[in-house]
């Protein structure tokens, strides 16, 4: 029986890069965070929407901003890539699309990276910028910590380190496919292994040696908020195919924080890739999400 191949653009960048990878040996982290910078070749560019390079409370990121978007509401957006790679340019379509359905504007982060940066100078930086856009005048309840993989970890981790610092919390988080187990045991690491075209527990490794590795503890709630009291977490989203290895994780996430009396919604996207919602432009499924979340985010407004 042969393995199943990717059929939709994500799954076949991710199968090209697995390729490419193991055509090589040695991989420097440039040489890969050059690679990982193609990931905004899965969404097409979003129409009506411009980007602003800039920074926030001394962190640099791209400013995103739909037309006809109120500019008095604002998605925080930590971009995936393992919290080593990835930038606010791999992302800024995909949070194109986000943040025109949502009519919002957008801030993409380029928090500092690992492992010139462990932990927690990544959550240092989104609570910098969540400070310094309640100095600019926004109502906490009108900005939304997101992200995606290691992004979504670290909208929550942020989050989670505003309420234990009894600092204003904003009222809604969203994630996509989050990465949150740093004890690397999930159980679809294994049972997703060969439906998942990007993930591999050796990878996943790898980047948390290069987070947490002489930082903090695997079980530490806010490098790995499975461990973490989500009582009195604002309203959350989570998004995440049935298919991918770190499908697992947000389904934990979803246990945990309903336990806790937390309004989540779960949506599962079967036999997607991670991160689907990437695909925005290009497939049906990921376009559909996107409305999903600008759904959610909207009736949580009323």
């Amino acid at each position: 029986m042969s393995a199943p191949q990717p059929t939709d653009p994500l799954g076949k960048i991710y199968a090209k890069w697995i390729d490419e990878l193991s055509a090589m040996s040695d991989v420097s982290l440039q040489v890969l965070r050059w690679i990982f910078e193609d990931w905004q070749a899965a969404t097409a560019e979003p129409e009506g929407v411009t980007y602003a390079n800039t920074s926030i409370g001394g962190v640099p990121g791209i400013l995103v901003t739909p037309l006809d978007s109120d500019p008095k509401q604002m998605v925080v957006f930590f971009h995936g890539g393992g919290f080593a790679l990835g930038s606010s340019n791999s992302h800024r379509k995909m949070v194109g699309h986000l943040a025109k359905a949502l009519k919002t504007h957008a801030f993409v982060l380029d928090f500092r990276l690992a492992p010139e940066h462990k932990f927690p100078a990544q959550i240092e930086d989104g609570v910098a910028v969540i400070t310094a856009l309640l100095k600019q005048g926004l109502r906490i309840e009108d900005i939304t910590p997101a992200g995606d993989s290691a992004g979504g970890n670290l909208a929550i981790a942020t989050t989670l380190t505003l309420m234990k610092e009894n600092k204003p919390v904003p009222s809604q988080v969203l994630t996509m496919s989050p990465w949150l187990n740093m004890e690397n045991n999930g159980i679809t690491i294994e049972t997703n292994d060969a439906t998942d075209f990007l993930i591999t527990r050796e990878g996943l490794q790898g980047n948390i040696d290069r987070y947490i590795e002489g930082a903090t503890s695997p079980t530490n709630p806010m490098a790995n908020p499975l461990y973490a009291d989500f009582k009195g977490f604002p309203r959350l989203y989570i998004c995440a195919a049935d298919t991918e290895s770190l499908f697992d994780d947000s389904v934990r996430l979803n246990d945990i924080a309903s336990k806790a009396g937390v309004d989540v919604t779960f949506s599962i996207g079967k036999n997607q890739q991670h991160v689907y919602p990437f695909q925005a432009g290009r497939l049906p499924r990921a376009d559909e999400e996107i409305k999903l979340m600008a759904n959610w985010y909207l009736a949580g407004r009323k």
